[in-house]
């Protein structure tokens, strides 16, 4: 090497070590965001899912996830529908109690088409950490939130890692925040998976694959909580509006929200009672919310997200149901691991809710 690539390299050298501690330094005098949910007034939505069948063949048949949670951060008000389908009715999923409208369409209807409206009022979740207490829980309802799936088993390779993670911890509080910091660092944000992901969370830690989006790094999460006996759930919704915080990626556009299913999960501390979690939009955050991918949770975009997650949610987001290994009444297709998508099917099979070029369907949201 000559003087001059010496230098050159050198100076390159230089000037990169000088850009990486001016990133250190901005990033470190970086004004915090604010995430800062809290239970406060409840908000109203209208929210309107459309179906529309292109080409089908033989009967038709439609299922749309229902709002049928009531709880201290949701009220499922109401429902309406319309369309042209031979007959509609209103059916719950037997084990979680997830409802669905059931369509059904002739085979001489050239494009079926099903529109639902539901109302439902939501608001911030926030757990008060310093009010700790005695939560009484039916223990059958307490044993059902810590059972396998089909996706999700508690034992093998995922009671392994739980164990390991958890190993020393004094409590359940102790044993959640340290899977939830192993999962917010140990998966990532991956955007070229489809949809929300599958959610298989034994291939993710036997593959070492832990690149998702939150149907797997959500599911993750409630596994590995399952396995150490702490009652954990998903919660599979859909986001209606923007972030208060100006949180693009937590947003939902309400004039088109195809595209803005999301779930979130919930453990059960018996000093607490169910409590808020989502360290997927932990992930989410870091990876698409600046042009940056940020490694740091103590980022001054991530820090506030990061602890406001464990805890608490924001109330710009319903929730459909908490179901897994789903059975569509009246089909005779394959169980679907969660249900958070409008589904169908015809004489050809169960249509793909993520082809928009076969399965067309919009949803928006109206706040009222």
């Amino acid at each position: 090497m000559n003087a001059f690539s010496r230098r050159t390299l050198l100076k390159a050298a230089g000037l990169g070590a000088a850009a990486t501690a001016f990133a250190r330094v901005a990033q470190a005098h970086a004004p915090e965001r604010r995430f800062e949910p809290a239970p406060g007034r409840w908000r109203s939505f209208e929210v309107t899912t459309r179906v529309e069948l292109l080409a089908p063949k033989g009967a038709t048949r439609v299922w749309l996830p229902v709002p049928s949670i009531d709880s201290d951060y949701q009220r499922s008000v109401g429902n309406d529908w319309s369309g042209n389908a031979r007959s509609v009715q209103l059916v719950s999923d037997r084990k979680y109690g997830a409802r669905l409208l059931h369509a059904e369409f002739d085979a001489a209807t050239a494009t079926p088409v099903l529109q639902l409206t539901s109302r439902v009022q939501t608001r911030d979740r926030r757990t008060d950490w310093e009010r700790a207490g005695r939560v009484v829980e039916d223990r059958a309802v307490l044993r059902a939130w810590t059972e396998a799936t089909d996706l999700m088993p508690t034992d093998g390779i995922v009671l392994r890692t739980a164990s390991e993670i958890t190993q020393g911890a004094r409590g359940d509080l102790d044993k959640v925040r340290r899977i939830f910091d192993w999962v917010v660092h140990t998966t990532y944000r991956e955007p070229t998976v489809r949809g929300c992901g599958v959610g298989d969370i034994e291939s993710m830690l036997e593959t070492g694959n832990f690149g998702g989006k939150c149907g797997d790094i959500n599911a993750l999460f409630v596994g590995l909580c399952r396995a150490v006996g702490v009652p954990a759930r998903d919660v599979y919704g859909l986001r209606l509006a923007p972030s208060a915080f100006g949180y693009r990626e937590l947003s939902g556009n309400p004039a088109s929200l195809k595209g803005a299913q999301h779930c979130r999960a919930e453990v059960f501390l018996k000093q607490y009672g169910w409590v808020a979690m989502d360290p997927a939009d932990v992930g989410k955050v870091m990876r698409l919310e600046t042009g940056e991918w940020i490694k740091d949770t103590s980022h001054p975009v991530v820090a506030p997200v990061n602890r406001a997650l464990f805890g608490g949610w924001e109330g710009n987001w319903l929730g459909y149901n908490m179901a897994h290994d789903v059975r569509l009444p009246g089909s005779e297709g394959p169980a679907l691991g969660f249900l958070m998508y409008p589904q169908a099917e015809n004489a050809d099979g169960r249509y793909d809710p993520l082809d928009p070029d076969r399965f067309k369907y919009t949803i928006t949201a109206r706040e009222i």
